[in-house]
Protein backbone atom coordinates (compact mmCIF):
# COMPACT_ATOMS: atom_id res chain seq x y z
CA UNK A 1 0.00 0.00 0.00
CA UNK A 2 1.35 3.42 -0.97
CA UNK A 3 1.95 5.65 2.03
CA UNK A 4 0.64 9.25 1.98
CA UNK A 5 2.98 12.19 1.50
CA UNK A 6 2.85 14.32 4.62
CA UNK A 7 2.63 18.10 4.33
CA UNK A 8 5.04 19.89 6.67
CA UNK A 9 5.87 23.49 7.51
CA UNK A 10 8.64 25.16 9.51
CA UNK A 11 8.28 28.15 11.83
CA UNK A 12 11.57 30.01 12.23
CA UNK A 13 14.52 29.82 9.84
CA UNK A 14 17.55 29.92 12.14
CA UNK A 15 20.39 27.41 11.97
CA UNK A 16 18.47 24.42 13.33
CA UNK A 17 15.66 24.92 10.79
CA UNK A 18 18.03 23.89 8.01
CA UNK A 19 18.50 20.50 9.66
CA UNK A 20 14.75 20.02 9.73
CA UNK A 21 14.42 21.03 6.10
CA UNK A 22 17.23 18.68 5.05
CA UNK A 23 15.70 15.83 7.06
CA UNK A 24 12.37 16.30 5.32
CA UNK A 25 14.12 16.37 1.94
CA UNK A 26 16.00 13.16 2.80
CA UNK A 27 12.69 11.43 3.44
CA UNK A 28 11.85 11.76 -0.25
CA UNK A 29 8.25 10.82 -0.99
CA UNK A 30 7.36 10.53 2.69
CA UNK A 31 7.16 14.29 3.31
CA UNK A 32 7.04 17.65 1.57
CA UNK A 33 8.06 21.02 3.04
CA UNK A 34 5.25 23.21 1.72
CA UNK A 35 5.55 26.41 3.77
CA UNK A 36 7.70 28.44 6.12
CA UNK A 37 6.96 31.28 8.55
CA UNK A 38 9.62 33.83 9.48
CA UNK A 39 9.35 37.43 10.75
CA UNK A 40 12.52 38.48 8.88
CA UNK A 41 11.51 38.74 5.18
CA UNK A 42 15.04 38.54 3.80
CA UNK A 43 15.92 35.48 5.84
CA UNK A 44 12.61 33.88 4.93
CA UNK A 45 13.21 34.44 1.21
CA UNK A 46 16.74 33.03 1.39
CA UNK A 47 15.57 29.94 3.29
CA UNK A 48 12.68 29.36 0.88
CA UNK A 49 14.98 29.60 -2.12
CA UNK A 50 17.60 27.27 -0.61
CA UNK A 51 15.04 24.60 0.29
CA UNK A 52 12.55 25.13 -2.58
CA UNK A 53 9.65 26.13 -0.33
CA UNK A 54 6.65 27.40 -2.24
CA UNK A 55 4.80 29.41 0.41
CA UNK A 56 6.32 31.99 2.75
CA UNK A 57 4.46 33.72 5.59
CA UNK A 58 5.43 36.55 7.89
CA UNK A 59 3.88 34.99 11.00
CA UNK A 60 2.97 31.62 12.44
CA UNK A 61 -0.65 32.73 12.75
CA UNK A 62 -0.83 33.43 9.02
CA UNK A 63 0.76 30.10 8.18
CA UNK A 64 -1.58 28.09 10.41
CA UNK A 65 -4.63 29.89 9.05
CA UNK A 66 -3.79 29.27 5.40
CA UNK A 67 -2.08 25.87 5.13
CA UNK A 68 -3.39 22.31 5.39
CA UNK A 69 -0.63 20.61 7.35
CA UNK A 70 0.17 17.22 8.83
CA UNK A 71 3.09 18.48 10.93
CA UNK A 72 4.57 21.85 11.82
CA UNK A 73 8.15 22.20 13.06
CA UNK A 74 8.88 24.93 15.64
CA UNK A 75 12.49 26.09 15.22
CA UNK A 76 12.34 29.43 17.01
CA UNK A 77 14.12 30.66 20.19
CA UNK A 78 13.03 28.76 23.33
CA UNK A 79 10.83 31.50 24.80
CA UNK A 80 8.38 31.12 21.90
CA UNK A 81 8.10 27.32 21.94
CA UNK A 82 5.12 26.95 24.26
CA UNK A 83 2.96 29.74 22.72
CA UNK A 84 3.60 28.47 19.19
CA UNK A 85 2.91 24.86 20.13
CA UNK A 86 -0.37 25.86 21.77
CA UNK A 87 -1.36 27.87 18.67
CA UNK A 88 -0.60 24.88 16.42
CA UNK A 89 -2.59 22.47 18.59
CA UNK A 90 -5.57 24.83 18.62
CA UNK A 91 -5.31 24.98 14.81
CA UNK A 92 -5.45 21.17 14.72
CA UNK A 93 -1.86 20.68 13.55
CA UNK A 94 0.52 18.22 15.28
CA UNK A 95 3.68 20.06 16.26
CA UNK A 96 7.32 19.04 16.59
CA UNK A 97 9.18 21.45 18.90
CA UNK A 98 12.91 21.89 19.20
CA UNK A 99 14.31 21.44 22.71
CA UNK A 100 13.61 22.62 25.28
CA UNK A 101 9.88 22.07 24.81
CA UNK A 102 9.14 24.92 27.19
CA UNK A 103 10.91 27.17 29.69
CA UNK A 104 9.17 25.76 32.77
CA UNK A 105 7.15 22.88 34.12
CA UNK A 106 4.10 25.15 34.39
CA UNK A 107 4.35 25.89 30.66
CA UNK A 108 4.58 22.15 30.01
CA UNK A 109 1.44 21.59 32.05
CA UNK A 110 -0.39 24.34 30.15
CA UNK A 111 0.59 22.65 26.88
CA UNK A 112 -0.60 19.29 28.21
CA UNK A 113 -3.98 20.81 29.05
CA UNK A 114 -4.39 22.08 25.47
CA UNK A 115 -3.27 18.71 24.13
CA UNK A 116 -5.93 17.01 26.28
CA UNK A 117 -8.55 19.49 25.08
CA UNK A 118 -7.71 19.28 21.36
CA UNK A 119 -6.43 15.73 21.00
CA UNK A 120 -3.55 17.14 18.93
CA UNK A 121 -0.04 16.09 20.01
CA UNK A 122 3.02 18.19 20.74
CA UNK A 123 6.28 16.29 20.27
CA UNK A 124 9.83 17.25 21.24
CA UNK A 125 13.05 16.88 19.25
CA UNK A 126 15.19 14.40 21.19
CA UNK A 127 16.70 12.74 18.15
CA UNK A 128 19.44 10.80 19.97
CA UNK A 129 16.82 8.34 21.19
CA UNK A 130 16.43 7.11 17.62
CA UNK A 131 19.97 6.08 16.63
CA UNK A 132 20.21 2.37 15.91
CA UNK A 133 22.64 1.67 18.77
CA UNK A 134 20.37 3.34 21.34
CA UNK A 135 17.41 1.35 20.03
CA UNK A 136 19.51 -1.84 20.28
CA UNK A 137 20.55 -1.03 23.84
CA UNK A 138 16.97 -0.52 25.01
CA UNK A 139 15.98 -3.77 23.32
CA UNK A 140 18.71 -5.71 25.17
CA UNK A 141 17.66 -4.12 28.47
CA UNK A 142 14.06 -5.13 27.89
CA UNK A 143 15.23 -8.68 27.14
CA UNK A 144 17.06 -8.72 30.49
CA UNK A 145 20.31 -10.11 29.07
CA UNK A 146 22.54 -7.30 30.41
CA UNK A 147 21.45 -7.68 34.02
CA UNK A 148 20.58 -4.74 36.25
CA UNK A 149 21.97 -1.28 35.50
CA UNK A 150 24.25 -0.17 38.32
CA UNK A 151 26.28 2.92 37.34
CA UNK A 152 25.99 5.52 34.59
CA UNK A 153 28.00 8.54 33.47
CA UNK A 154 26.56 11.29 31.27
CA UNK A 155 28.82 14.12 30.11
CA UNK A 156 28.18 17.01 27.76
CA UNK A 157 31.48 18.90 27.76
CA UNK A 158 31.18 21.57 25.10
CA UNK A 159 32.80 24.93 24.38
CA UNK A 160 31.00 28.17 23.60
CA UNK A 161 33.01 31.40 23.63
CA UNK A 162 31.80 34.79 24.77
CA UNK A 163 30.79 35.78 21.23
CA UNK A 164 28.30 32.90 21.14
CA UNK A 165 26.32 34.61 23.89
CA UNK A 166 26.12 37.91 22.01
CA UNK A 167 22.85 36.64 20.49
CA UNK A 168 20.30 38.44 22.71
CA UNK A 169 18.30 35.42 23.87
CA UNK A 170 21.28 33.23 24.77
CA UNK A 171 22.42 32.97 28.36
CA UNK A 172 19.18 34.43 29.70
CA UNK A 173 16.80 32.77 32.16
CA UNK A 174 13.87 34.68 30.68
CA UNK A 175 14.52 33.85 27.02
CA UNK A 176 16.51 30.58 27.02
CA UNK A 177 15.33 29.09 30.28
CA UNK A 178 18.81 28.14 31.50
CA UNK A 179 22.37 27.45 30.49
CA UNK A 180 23.91 24.17 29.28
CA UNK A 181 21.56 22.15 31.49
CA UNK A 182 18.64 23.33 29.35
CA UNK A 183 20.24 24.12 26.02
CA UNK A 184 23.11 21.67 25.52
CA UNK A 185 23.31 18.71 27.90
CA UNK A 186 19.58 18.07 27.79
CA UNK A 187 20.04 15.86 24.70
CA UNK A 188 22.46 13.56 26.49
CA UNK A 189 20.55 13.22 29.74
CA UNK A 190 17.32 12.69 27.81
CA UNK A 191 19.00 9.68 26.19
CA UNK A 192 20.17 8.62 29.66
CA UNK A 193 16.59 8.77 30.94
CA UNK A 194 15.24 6.88 27.91
CA UNK A 195 17.63 4.03 28.82
CA UNK A 196 17.40 4.01 32.63
CA UNK A 197 13.79 5.03 33.16
CA UNK A 198 12.40 7.07 36.07
CA UNK A 199 14.79 8.97 38.32
CA UNK A 200 14.13 9.31 42.05
CA UNK A 201 16.52 11.89 43.56
CA UNK A 202 19.03 14.53 42.47
CA UNK A 203 21.87 16.24 44.34
CA UNK A 204 23.46 18.99 42.24
CA UNK A 205 25.79 21.96 41.99
CA UNK A 206 25.92 24.72 39.37
CA UNK A 207 28.03 27.77 38.72
CA UNK A 208 28.66 30.69 36.41
CA UNK A 209 32.38 30.21 36.19
CA UNK A 210 33.46 32.07 33.06
CA UNK A 211 30.85 33.10 30.50
CA UNK A 212 29.04 36.48 30.35
CA UNK A 213 25.60 35.02 31.09
CA UNK A 214 22.82 35.27 33.64
CA UNK A 215 22.59 31.46 33.64
CA UNK A 216 25.04 28.79 34.73
CA UNK A 217 27.81 27.67 32.38
CA UNK A 218 28.46 24.42 34.30
CA UNK A 219 26.21 22.07 36.25
CA UNK A 220 26.82 18.69 37.86
CA UNK A 221 24.28 16.26 39.26
CA UNK A 222 24.35 12.96 41.11
CA UNK A 223 21.13 11.14 40.32
CA UNK A 224 19.60 8.09 41.96
CA UNK A 225 17.13 6.23 39.79
CA UNK A 226 14.00 4.40 40.89
CA UNK A 227 15.72 1.03 40.53
CA UNK A 228 18.74 2.18 42.57
CA UNK A 229 21.08 2.97 39.66
CA UNK A 230 23.48 5.83 40.40
CA UNK A 231 24.48 8.30 37.66
CA UNK A 232 26.57 11.43 37.32
CA UNK A 233 25.49 14.12 34.85
CA UNK A 234 27.82 16.97 33.82
CA UNK A 235 26.82 19.86 31.54
CA UNK A 236 29.41 22.44 30.46
CA UNK A 237 30.05 25.11 27.84
CA UNK A 238 33.59 25.94 29.07
CA UNK A 239 35.41 22.74 28.00
CA UNK A 240 37.90 23.24 25.12
CA UNK A 241 38.14 19.53 24.21
CA UNK A 242 34.52 18.96 23.36
CA UNK A 243 32.88 15.60 23.82
CA UNK A 244 29.52 13.99 24.53
CA UNK A 245 29.83 10.77 26.49
CA UNK A 246 27.47 8.22 27.98
CA UNK A 247 28.50 5.09 29.85
CA UNK A 248 26.22 2.42 31.30
CA UNK A 249 27.61 -0.26 33.60
CA UNK A 250 25.26 -3.24 33.85
CA UNK A 251 25.82 -6.41 35.85
CA UNK A 252 26.98 -8.25 32.74
CA UNK A 253 28.39 -5.56 30.40
CA UNK A 254 29.49 -1.97 29.95
CA UNK A 255 27.95 -0.08 27.03
CA UNK A 256 29.31 3.36 26.14
CA UNK A 257 29.25 5.99 23.44
CA UNK A 258 31.51 9.00 22.82
CA UNK A 259 30.67 11.48 20.06
CA UNK A 260 30.02 15.19 19.74
CA UNK A 261 26.78 16.35 18.13
CA UNK A 262 25.52 13.04 16.77
CA UNK A 263 26.59 9.41 16.86
CA UNK A 264 26.87 6.47 14.50
CA UNK A 265 27.20 2.83 15.48
CA UNK A 266 31.00 3.15 15.25
CA UNK A 267 30.98 5.55 18.22
CA UNK A 268 29.67 2.83 20.55
CA UNK A 269 31.66 0.24 22.48
CA UNK A 270 30.40 -2.95 24.17
CA UNK A 271 32.48 -4.67 26.87
CA UNK A 272 31.09 -7.90 28.38
CA UNK A 273 31.90 -8.75 31.99
CA UNK A 274 34.12 -11.76 32.67
CA UNK A 275 32.11 -14.91 32.16
CA UNK A 276 29.63 -13.16 29.87
CA UNK A 277 31.77 -12.87 26.73
CA UNK A 278 29.09 -14.44 24.55
CA UNK A 279 26.95 -11.34 25.04
CA UNK A 280 29.22 -9.60 22.52
CA UNK A 281 27.45 -11.63 19.81
CA UNK A 282 24.29 -9.63 20.58
CA UNK A 283 26.01 -6.30 19.91
CA UNK A 284 26.78 -6.11 16.21
CA UNK A 285 27.42 -2.65 14.81
CA UNK A 286 25.56 -1.71 11.66
CA UNK A 287 27.99 0.19 9.41
CA UNK A 288 25.13 1.24 7.14
CA UNK A 289 22.93 2.65 9.89
CA UNK A 290 22.36 6.41 9.54
CA UNK A 291 23.69 8.65 12.31
CA UNK A 292 21.41 9.82 15.08
CA UNK A 293 19.68 12.92 13.83
CA UNK A 294 16.46 14.67 12.95
CA UNK A 295 15.69 12.41 10.01
CA UNK A 296 15.35 9.28 12.15
CA UNK A 297 12.97 10.90 14.61
CA UNK A 298 10.85 12.57 11.92
CA UNK A 299 10.67 9.28 10.03
CA UNK A 300 9.51 7.52 13.21
CA UNK A 301 6.84 10.21 13.71
CA UNK A 302 5.54 9.74 10.18
CA UNK A 303 5.53 5.96 10.65
CA UNK A 304 3.41 6.44 13.78
CA UNK A 305 1.02 8.75 11.93
CA UNK A 306 0.61 6.15 9.18
CA UNK A 307 0.09 3.30 11.66
CA UNK A 308 -2.26 5.25 13.91
CA UNK A 309 0.02 4.82 16.92
CA UNK A 310 1.38 7.39 19.38
CA UNK A 311 4.44 9.22 18.05
CA UNK A 312 7.39 10.23 20.23
CA UNK A 313 8.74 12.09 22.03
CA UNK A 314 5.44 12.79 23.85
CA UNK A 315 4.81 15.70 26.19
CA UNK A 316 4.79 13.28 29.14
CA UNK A 317 8.23 11.94 28.19
CA UNK A 318 9.60 15.42 27.56
CA UNK A 319 8.23 16.65 30.88
CA UNK A 320 10.19 13.98 32.74
CA UNK A 321 13.37 15.26 31.08
CA UNK A 322 12.50 18.89 31.83
CA UNK A 323 11.75 17.97 35.45
CA UNK A 324 15.27 16.51 35.66
CA UNK A 325 16.63 19.90 34.60
CA UNK A 326 14.39 21.75 37.06
CA UNK A 327 15.46 19.45 39.89
CA UNK A 328 19.12 20.01 38.99
CA UNK A 329 18.67 23.76 39.36
CA UNK A 330 16.52 23.45 42.49
CA UNK A 331 19.04 21.17 44.20
CA UNK A 332 21.99 23.36 43.20
CA UNK A 333 20.41 26.63 44.31
CA UNK A 334 18.73 25.31 47.48
CA UNK A 335 21.71 23.24 48.52
CA UNK A 336 19.80 20.03 49.22
CA UNK A 337 18.54 16.88 47.45
CA UNK A 338 15.36 17.10 45.35
CA UNK A 339 13.00 14.16 44.91
CA UNK A 340 11.11 13.32 41.73
CA UNK A 341 7.66 14.91 41.87
CA UNK A 342 8.71 17.36 44.59
CA UNK A 343 8.67 20.40 42.29
CA UNK A 344 4.95 20.97 41.95
CA UNK A 345 2.13 23.38 42.69
CA UNK A 346 3.34 26.83 43.70
CA UNK A 347 7.01 25.88 43.99
CA UNK A 348 8.99 28.70 42.32
CA UNK A 349 10.91 26.14 40.27
CA UNK A 350 7.70 25.11 38.50
CA UNK A 351 7.42 28.65 37.11
CA UNK A 352 11.05 29.08 36.06
CA UNK A 353 14.30 27.16 36.11
CA UNK A 354 16.00 29.86 38.20
CA UNK A 355 13.37 29.54 40.93
CA UNK A 356 14.17 33.10 41.98
CA UNK A 357 17.14 31.65 43.83
CA UNK A 358 20.21 32.10 41.60
CA UNK A 359 23.08 32.73 44.03
CA UNK A 360 25.05 34.99 41.67
CA UNK A 361 22.05 37.11 40.64
CA UNK A 362 22.09 40.69 41.95
CA UNK A 363 19.91 41.13 45.04
CA UNK A 364 16.93 43.47 45.10
CA UNK A 365 18.90 45.67 47.51
CA UNK A 366 21.76 45.93 45.02
CA UNK A 367 19.39 46.81 42.18
CA UNK A 368 17.69 49.51 44.28
CA UNK A 369 21.05 50.97 45.24
CA UNK A 370 22.03 51.13 41.57
CA UNK A 371 18.78 52.94 40.74
CA UNK A 372 19.37 55.47 43.53
CA UNK A 373 22.95 56.12 42.45
CA UNK A 374 22.17 56.30 38.71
Amino acid sequence: MERPKHRAAIIGTGGIAHRHAQALADLGDRAELVAVAEIDPDRAAAFAEEHSVANVYGSAEELLANERLDLVHVCTPPKTHAPLAIAAMKAGVPVLVEKPTALSLSEMDAMAAVQEETGVPTLTVFQHRYGSAAVRLRRLIQAGVLGRPLVAVCETLWYRDDAYFAVPWRGSWEAEGGGPTMGHGIHQFDLLLSVLGPWAEIRAAAGRLSRPTDTEDVSMALARFADGTLATVVNSVVSPRETSRLRFDFEHATVEVEHLYGYSDEHWRFTPAPGHERLADLWVNDADAPPSGHRLQIEAILDAFDAGTEPGVSLADARRTLEFAAATYASAFRGRPVLAGEIAGQDPFTRGMDGGAVPWAPSLKTLLEKDVNA
